[in-house]
């Protein structure tokens, strides 16, 4: 049978996984009356919460077209940045890729990043212009665009010479020319199978079992699933394997239990086993990880494995000490917290963790802020209870020993109004107007240069600034030179001298001195942060003081007490929102701001110099 090994990439929210949906429809994967449900590839309960894609996920489709019955691998891949570790090694065992770009916001920077590791490993993208009814489209732009992109970064004569189509995923239509509608995907199915080539591996029949790990995924029945790329040979059940990490020394030995295909949405066991060129997932492994090679007894040499770009953010993970500790979940010891991190650092390679020098805290490294909460939001909602500090950048070190941190990419769409506060907020964090202009009807798109460190926290600000109508994306671009100190948070925060109930009158009383984080009746402690002060400094207040009662009524009615609702916070904001000096308190229930010295005395003197 023709076999073809696809990816979907593109910059996030430019409609991935819509438009596999109705791959998969059009292609027959559903009954007639099968209930189907929306972005069905995002399977995880984050992904459908946030609408967007955490984890790339692999399907498999027949298409009966011009070219005779042909099976197609299609993976979806995340968009955001901080998932591109997920991308890159997808990138690695697929022959083409279709990059989906929107007819209305043209190329972004996550479109860049994908396309830059696509052409470096020799694939022939397809460049599919979604979204084209859309009612500020403009495909011809977007076209030009993406082939300036294509220039700019390098691609062959070859590589430039791509085809393209025009789309719209949530209708679920695709044509060569918009003079000419269609009402199906017939066209983009056609294009794949003539454009991606059929994988060359699938000549390395008749040689021994090789296969790349990578993706892993845990199965309660089957154990460890090791998803890749058959290089050469044929995976059967009850076969003999080994496992080789990058330098090829031996892991451990085993036996392949299952050999599971992808099918539509579903996983299909293969008795009689898969050849070289079909993407499968293997189970009887229980040590081998992503980036290793599963092959037969014989083979001694790993086959290559792509270089992950390094962690660019960090901050440390420590065992919840606050005096409302274990009151909420059930795994709260450093040993169990451990074991978690470093079985998230195993599965995921574009995180790292190391142990700090006390040995009671780690330090977790990944790609972005919000990498590094959905690993927190995963963690809590599994019953941990951890402490979190503020996100803080990795440096590096330059060949003349000078002190390098990383510089993103930063993209702004804001309307016409709003512009010079950004570019004022942003040049004042360090960063380098790079382009500005006009992106449709009154809007206007700013480029920076930016410090990764100059945007932790910046993204709630930006959405005050902008009333919430800006959208802001950011890749990593290269190392610079440390720019110098940046100004931090600019007001301080209230924070509780007792241990208690919050009392409604006292909150009342607060209100003057700035916004509250906590409504009445809520759990408090000395040395949590209740509220942000409307003033630079930090200022401990008694939030659990109720109204003193006498035997003596005042002739006028009392005062209702009527509060200003609180500012909630998402795990991100409370993450981005925090100093250096304060932690972010993490159960399965709450999520509290907090000072790491929680006694008021101790923390003057430990602030008092020398």
């Amino acid at each position: 049978m023709n076999l073809r090994n696809v990816a979907i990439i593109a910059h996030v929210d430019h409609g991935k996984t819509t438009l596999v949906d109705q791959l998969l429809a059009q292609s027959g994967v559903f009954r007639a009356n099968e209930a189907q449900t929306e972005r069905a590839m995002d399977s995880n309960d984050q992904e459908k919460e946030r609408g967007i894609t955490i984890l790339a996920k692999c399907t498999s489709v027949l298409w009966n077209g011009k070219a005779g019955e042909t099976r197609i691998n299609i993976i979806d891949t995340p968009g955001h940045a901080d998932f591109g570790g997920e991308v890159e090694r997808i990138l690695g065992m697929v022959d083409g890729c279709v990059i989906l770009v929107d007819a209305e916001e043209g190329v972004m920077p996550q479109t860049k990043f994908v396309l830059t590791k696509a052409l470096k490993m020799g694939l022939r993208p397809i460049l599919c212009i979604n979204k084209v009814d859309r009612a500020h489209a403009d495909p011809d732009r977007v076209h030009n665009e993406t082939f300036d992109l294509f220039a700019a970064i390098g691609a062959t004569d070859e590589q430039l010479d791509f085809p393209h189509i025009y789309a719209s995923g949530r209708n679920g239509w695709a044509t060569l020319d918009l003079n000419q509608p269609n009402d199906n995907l017939a066209p983009l199915f056609d294009l794949i199978v003539d454009h991606v080539p059929p994988p060359a591996v699938q000549a390395n029949k008749d040689k021994p079992f090789r296969m790349l790990d990578v993706l892993i995924e845990s199965d309660p029945f089957l154990g460890r699933l090791l998803t890749g790329r058959i290089e050469s040979g044929k995976a059967v059940p009850g076969m003999a394997i080994h496992a080789l990490d990058r330098e090829g020394k031996e892991i451990e030995r085993g036996r392949i239990t299952k050999v599971l295909a992808f099918r539509g949405l579903k996983r299909q066991p293969l008795d009689e086993g898969s050849e070289a060129g079909d993407i499968v997932a293997i189970a009887g492994m229980s040590k081998a990880t992503v980036a290793d090679t599963l092959c037969a007894m014989e083979v001694t040499e790993p086959l290559d494995a792509q270089p992950i770009d390094p962690p660019t953010i960090s901050m440390t993970v420590s065992v919840n000490d606050s005096p409302l500790a274990g009151r909420e979940g059930d795994k709260v010891q450093s040993r169990v917290i451990r074991d978690r991190l470093l079985k998230e650092a195993e599965a995921n390679v574009a995180i790292r963790v190391t142990t700090t020098e006390g040995g009671d805290a780690y330090e977790v490294a990944g790609r972005g802020e919000l990498q590094l909460g959905v690993l927190i939001e995963n963690m809590r909602r599994e019953g941990f209870e951890v402490s979190i500090s503020r996100p803080r950048v990795v440096f590096k070190e330059g060949e003349n020993g000078e002190k390098l941190e990383p510089i993103e990419d930063v993209m702004i769409d804001v309307d016409d109004e709003f512009t010079g506060v950004v570019i004022e907020k942003l040049s004042a964090r360090k960063a380098e107007l790079a382009d500005m202009g006009p992106s449709g009807a009154g809007k206007t798109r700013i480029s920076l240069k930016a410090p990764s460190r100059a945007l932790i926290g910046y993204q709630g600000e930006f959405l005050t600034d902008t009333r919430g109508s800006g959208v802001l994306n950011r890749v990593f671009s290269h190392y610079e030179p440390h720019k110098g100190a940046i100004a931090g948070r600019l007001k301080g925060v209230l924070i509780s001298n007792s241990d208690g109930e919050t009392a409604a009158f006292a909150l009342w009383n607060l209100e003057d001195r700035g916004v509250m984080f906590v409504g009445a009746g809520e759990k408090t402690y000395q040395g949590m942060i209740i509220g942000e002060n409307a003033r630079w400094d930090d200022l401990d207040v008694n939030p659990i003081k109720g109204k003193q009662l006498t035997n003596v009524r005042a002739a006028g009615k009392d005062e209702a007490v009527r509060l200003t609702p609180p500012r909630q916070m998402s795990l991100e904001q409370a993450i981005a929102y925090i100093d250096d000096d304060e932690l972010v308190e993490v159960t399965p229930k709450s999520i509290r701001l907090r000072k790491q010295v929680l006694n008021p005395s101790f923390r003057k003197k430990r602030v008092r110099p020398e």
